[in-house]
């Protein structure tokens, strides 16, 4: 009697399914598909063009340079990435900025007050003047945009009433040494600008906070339907913005050793324009730091070729003015053909 053996089916590989792409595969179409990754290329050219017209663009004295300055309004294009994912904008922060260099000297130099206790002081104004703007917007329905329109003329009005429009010198090495010293040859001011662009950045990406915020800014109703407290977020990007810009004129008021209503004049419009260059939607919803840090660089190393090509300062003003009208139009254009798509 003989036996029957089964022979079990031995399963066939196909050949013809798609293998996983590799780790190099997967890298090169994240930069593809990076937003940022024209505004890189545009960076590049830009610093091409200007190293082959200028021989001193290149030197690392100059690039030092271009950090120290884009200090002064990148602190604030930082913190506008907060208020512009929010759905919101502030145009205030030129004038909080004056209005915080004025504050300090008059604390300081004609009320005698501790220079920390002066700096704190400040801030929390700042910070006050911040929750009222995003108050008006989140219980009264006053859109930022009038709220900060109304602050930008009322705050630096106050600034040169309170200094009667001259600068109030402060005689304090230390406090100078804030806003214009180096560390291993690094400005202050510059080290002051990467670590609070790293800080932003790991808030808007790895905190609650900033994820609400993103999620405020994409729909501020579905938002709050899942829980999100929309009224407080928009408070909180306001204060934020106000405390970034009163920041810058510290900074300011330290490199220059005085109280000075006269500061930061179009700060506002390089923070805007520097957030929207980077990538942030006006709509709201989208924008990260790491595009905000490429437009700060973009502009700030724009107005120092200018500088050392001996462009005409008024003819430097019609440019900014061009690169704000051109950011936004990209900005609208970019929306636009996103929804299409």
């Amino acid at each position: 009697m003989t036996e029957n053996t089964a022979t079990a089916p031995v399963a066939e590989t196909d050949d013809s399914q798609p293998s996983a792409p590799s780790g190099g595969t997967r890298l090169f179409r994240k930069i593809r598909s990076w937003d940022g990754l024209g505004l890189l290329v545009v960076f590049i050219a830009l610093y091409i063009t200007l190293s082959l017209l200028t021989p001193d663009f290149l030197t690392a004295s100059n690039q030092l340079s271009i950090l120290q300055n884009a200090a002064f309004f990148g602190i604030v294009a930082f913190a506008m990435t907060l208020v512009i994912v929010s759905g919101e904008i502030d145009i205030s922060v030129g004038a909080m900025a004056a209005l915080s260099s004025s504050l300090i000297g008059v604390f300081v130099v004609k009320q005698g007050v501790p220079m920390i206790l002066a700096v704190v002081l400040v801030l929390g104004i700042a910070a006050a003047i911040g929750a009222f703007s995003g108050a008006m917007r989140s219980y009264f329905g006053v859109p930022t945009f009038i709220t900060t329109l109304a602050l930008y003329l009322a705050l630096r009005g106050a600034a040169q009433l309170i200094t009667s429009n001259f600068p109030i010198p402060i005689a304090s090495g230390e406090f100078f040494y804030w806003g214009s010293g180096r560390i291993l040859g690094i400005p202050i001011s510059a080290i002051y600008l990467v670590a609070i662009g790293i800080i932003v950045a790991v808030v808007a990406r790895r905190t609650v906070f900033g994820r609400s915020v993103y999620a405020v800014g994409g729909n501020a109703k579905a938002a709050g339907l899942s829980g999100i407290p929309v009224k407080r977020i928009k408070i909180l990007v306001m204060m934020i913005s106000a405390m970034a810009a009163a920041l810058t004129g510290l900074l300011q008021s330290a490199l220059l050793s005085s109280g000075n209503s006269t500061i930061a004049v179009g700060l506002e419009f390089d923070a805007i324009a520097a957030t929207i260059i980077g990538g942030a939607a006006l709509s709201g919803g989208k924008g990260t730091v790491v595009g905000t840090a490429i437009g700060v660089l973009f502009i700030a190393a724009l107005l120092n070729g200018m500088v050392l090509l001996g462009v005409n300062p008024y003819a430097q003003q019609v440019v900014r003015g061009a690169v704000v009208l051109i950011a936004v139009v990209v900005n609208v254009w970019r929306t636009r053909r996103q929804a299409i798509s």
